[in-house]
């Protein structure tokens, strides 16, 4: 098999970046062992720059989809990944002014008036609402419309946990979110990600339901090599928990979205907002690597910050994983019942790749905005007390704060009053101004009531607590 029969086609806005032969062979070899190990009867994974898919593998042979291997255009159900658009619709509105994560629910839905949760909070998980809903398994069965929903699972009494006291993975709560938007955009869920999403970014074969080719979702026996095939059905009020079915084709387009890249969808701020950590998963025993945010789940693997959605459903399993630093993604697909990839598959994939053929990066060059030169004057070394930092301009205007060797760095942008907001660590959100004498000279930088010195406790500046009249001097 030669390399371009390897690689799907590029289906992004940029031109594929193939990836070497040697590289790709190494990428092969680990999704064979996966399939053997893991026993999946189909597995389609790829790997994704910029929306485009630079490689792909498949093993296993379908049977709707024409007895050959799964290809990019074959269907699995992608389970609970069908949350991130729900995530993704809800912050559209909250960008919109439609409404705010911290808006009781019941201020758009009025069956949950009494429901003392809010939109931010059946996002991050930390609703305190149940797990699944009660009697019949949910993705087994045929569905229930929301009202029956409401009665059985979203009454105050129904609240497992204070409402935002922890994280409690609750499927019913995104059942509610979809009812949201669906009610804020007086039209139905699925014409609402349709037409606001998938046809923008030509996901055309994302659809509710299964539609050729598509691949059979199968349980495999635990101890035998046997398989028994899952059933299907429309999900109705549960949709939004886990409904959609999709491609890695599809989902490599999806994840340009989920990695900034596609700002007329959803805006990197808010695509950023959605990957910061909120609620930790903690599970006795385990260290604390796993988060979710809003819509997302994120992992910290050994020091890389990874974020994504994993997917599972009777018949099926699904992940689309994006690397922080690097924009990398990783997406795959299997069909077989909550046996999926293992849990470090996905770090390897992109940790190989990274390593191996990482992105070009872009050239040196002199800011084409030219001198900024009050940024300029506060550029430069300063001191907390004895602790020496660094200021650095950026070409976008942000201000670079690095402590030497280390400290509370962080990145500011510009305001229009000449002061500057955090955007990370530990001065997020806080102000920096430079403050100044009559004649315009600076004398210290104020970032959220630190002083900020040219000199180690500099006698020019309003020092808090004053100034030793010995000054520095030796024992």
């Amino acid at each position: 098999m030669s390399l371009s029969d390897r690689v799907g086609p590029g289906v992004g806005r940029a031109e594929p970046q193939l990836l070497r032969d040697d590289l790709v062979r190494q990428l092969e070899e680990r999704l064979g062992e996966e399939q053997i190990k893991g026993r999946l009867p189909t597995l389609v994974a790829g790997i994704v720059r910029n929306g485009t898919i630079v490689w792909r593998g498949a093993r296993g042979s379908t049977a709707s989809g024409g007895g050959g291997s799964p290809t990019t255009a074959t269907q699995y159900r992608i389970g609970s990944i069908t949350k991130t658009f729900v995530a993704v619709s809800v912050l559209r509105l909250r960008d919109e002014g439609a409404l705010d994560l911290s808006d009781a629910v019941g201020e758009h839905i009025s069956e949950l008036a009494e429901l003392p949760v809010t939109v931010g909070q059946l996002l991050s998980h930390t609703s305190g609402l149940r797990a699944e809903t009660p009697g019949p398994w949910w993705e087994r069965t045929p569905g229930v419309p929301f009202r029956e929903l409401v009665s059985s699972s979203l009454r105050r009494d129904d609240l497992l946990w204070r409402p935002g006291r922890r994280f409690h993975y609750s499927n019913p709560g995104y059942a509610v979110l979809g009812e949201l938007v669906a009610r804020v955009r007086s039209a139905p869920l699925g014409d609402v990600v349709r037409n606001e999403l998938l046809e923008p970014l030509g996901m055309r074969r994302t659809t509710l339901r299964p539609e050729p080719p598509y691949v059979r979702g199968l349980a495999v026996h635990p101890h035998a090599d046997l398989v028994m095939d899952e059933p299907e059905h429309d999900a109705l009020a549960m949709a939004p928990a886990g409904q959609l079915w999709s491609t890695i084709e599809d989902l490599a387009r999806w994840s340009d979205v989920l990695a900034g890249g596609r700002p007329e969808v959803l805006s990197p701020r808010s695509v950023a907002e959605m990957a910061e950590p909120i609620a930790l998963m903690d599970m006795p025993g385990q260290p604390w690597s796993g988060a979710y945010g809003l819509g997302l789940q994120v992992w910290n693997q050994g020091g890389a910050r990874r974020y994504g959605h994993s997917g599972a459903m009777p018949g099926y399993w699904a992940m689309v994983l994006v690397d922080e630093a690097t924009k990398d993604v990783v997406v795959a697909l299997a069909n077989s019942t909550y046996r999926g990839f293992r849990p470090g598959f996905f770090a390897e994939m992109l940790s190989l790749v990274a390593s191996q053929q990482p992105r070009e990066k872009s050239p040196f060059q002199p800011s084409p905005a030219g001198a900024n030169e009050r940024a300029l004057q506060i550029v430069g070394t300063w001191y907390w007390g004895p602790v020496e930092y660094r200021l650095n301009l950026r070409q976008d205007g942000r201000l670079e704060l690095g402590g030497v060797p280390d400290g509370r760095d962080c990145t500011f942008r510009p305001r229009d009053d000449g002061s500057y907001v955090g955007e990370s660590g530990y001065f997020d959100g806080e102000r920096l101004t430079p403050c100044r004498r009559s004649d315009g000279s600076l004398t210290h930088l104020d970032i959220a009531s630190f002083v900020f010195t040219r000199k180690p406790y500099d006698r020019a500046a309003d020092i808090p607590g004053g100034v030793d009249e010995k000054g520095w001097h030796a024992e």
